[in-house]
């Protein structure tokens, strides 16, 4: 069997939850072979034992780039001998059926540059089924909307063109924070985005997340987005929905004058924008960014 895929999971000292990731990626009954290649970001190389079907290897490699995730994606995406290349965070797993799915999307549809499917958020107590507006997202349809529904353990690209036209996982973003929002902006840019809209991933949802609660690199993060897709001022909409969760992030950081004069840039673009509004709440303390991220949280959205 040929390799067709090289499954990319970053990894810093979860080997449990890591483990459960491979071996949903190795359970996966599909005609073709592949590879899974783990990235140990700041830790050691240790690859777990695993049942391996035939046609697929598992290899464990240190992240060569810069430390976190968008340098520990590049390093397995510099070692990738697959054709296509999929990432798995090593807290989420793939579910029955993903695999083929998705090359099924890359033979109807040639001219894709990436395919994602939906997923589903566990977050330990409940489950909530995130899918796509469209099977075809256009570079407006993200400016104007993250599309949550798609997650970087659902995406799959073309390595050419992730290592030409296309290009890595932006490794300036502070803290990798949006990484998979920027190169689903890129991109759109070049051509279809497509979706296989069914919850084939399963994404752990428990406060664990390297980024859980790290409100100011959030604001960081997404000001050097805005900095960086210039187009988000072509809609106004588009850019008043980045604008306020810059102002709840700074917010939540406690930059209570910050978050005030974020708001009221976006408030300007966009007058409906509610998270502008919590973030004037929280910056007079009159709520907590807990109670409302828990809230959210419950109805399996995020801020």
């Amino acid at each position: 069997m040929l390799r067709e895929v090289s499954v990319v999971v970053p990894t810093h000292n979860r080997p449990e939850l890591m483990k459960l990731a491979v071996e949903s990626v190795l359970a996966q009954k599909t005609s073709v072979g592949g590879e899974v290649i783990i990235v140990f970001d700041a830790c050691p190389i240790e690859v777990p034992e695993l049942e391996i079907p035939e046609g697929w290897i598992v290899r464990g490699i240190a992240n060569s780039r810069s430390r976190g995730l968008a340098g520990a994606r590049n390093s397995g995406i510099d070692a990738a001998e697959g054709r296509l290349v999929a990432f798995l965070d090593d807290d989420d797993e793939w579910l029955s059926g993903k695999l083929d799915a998705q090359l099924r999307r890359f033979e109807e549809k040639p001219e894709a540059i990436v395919v994602g499917t939906a997923m589903i958020i566990d977050d330990g107590e409940s489950t909530h089924v995130r899918l796509v507006p469209d099977e075809e997202l256009s570079h407006e349809a993200f400016l104007r909307n993250r599309n949550p529904g798609l997650h970087s353990s659902s995406l799959m690209f073309r390595r050419e063109l992730l290592l030409g036209e296309l290009g890595l996982i932006d490794e300036d973003l502070p803290r990798s924070y949006g990484e998979d929002y920027d190169i689903l902006l890129r991109a759109s840019s070049l051509g279809l985005v497509s979706v296989v809209n069914e919850p084939l991933v399963r994404v752990l949802w428990k406060g664990q997340s390297y980024y859980f609660g790290q409100w100011a690199s959030y604001a960081e993060a997404l000001q050097y987005l805005l900095r960086k897709h210039p187009d988000f001022a072509s809609i106004p909409a588009a850019l008043g929905r980045i604008e306020a969760q810059v102002a709840f992030a700074l917010a939540a950081s406690g930059d209570a004058r910050g978050a005030r004069a974020w708001a009221r840039k976006a408030l300007r673009h966009n007058p409906k924008q509610v998270k502008a509004m919590l973030a004037v709440a929280i910056s007079w303390k009159l709520v907590t960014p807990q109670t409302i991220t828990k809230i959210v949280q419950k109805l399996g959205r995020g801020i």
